[in-house]
């Protein structure tokens, strides 16, 4: 068992599934490994992510601390998001991930990557 924020989960991997899991938290992550990212770069490195659910996923990465934002002291108001210690942490998992995607590919689909 683990417990993070007063829940308990069976495994690991399972709190993990929680922190980073679903469609678009990996992509996220993914995106702002390369660079700081400001709300409507992401949007559009993610053209099928709704507006809302872009919101949604960025807040919830800023609560478990994986991701930072920064809102700049201007008019209009800029933000910027980037990742926090925790979430660079992340990046050699999320390496790993994509190499292992490739090698999936190329074994199940041969000469379709080029």
């Amino acid at each position: 068992m683990v417990k993070y924020k007063d829940k308990e989960f069976r495994c690991s991997i399972e709190l993990t599934l929680q922190l980073i899991g679903g469609k678009w938290k990996v992509l996220i992550l993914w995106y702002l490994g390369e660079r700081n990212m400001r709300f409507g770069e992401l949007k559009r490195e993610l053209p099928q992510i709704t507006q809302k659910m872009l919101t949604k996923q960025l807040r919830e990465l800023e609560q478990d601390g994986i991701i930072n934002r920064f809102v700049y002291n201007q008019v209009p108001p800029k933000v910027e998001y980037s990742l926090s210690d925790v979430g660079q942490s992340l990046l050699p998992i999320l390496t790993t991930l994509s190499d292992w995607g490739v090698s999936y590919a190329d074994q199940t689909e041969p000469n379709t990557n080029l």
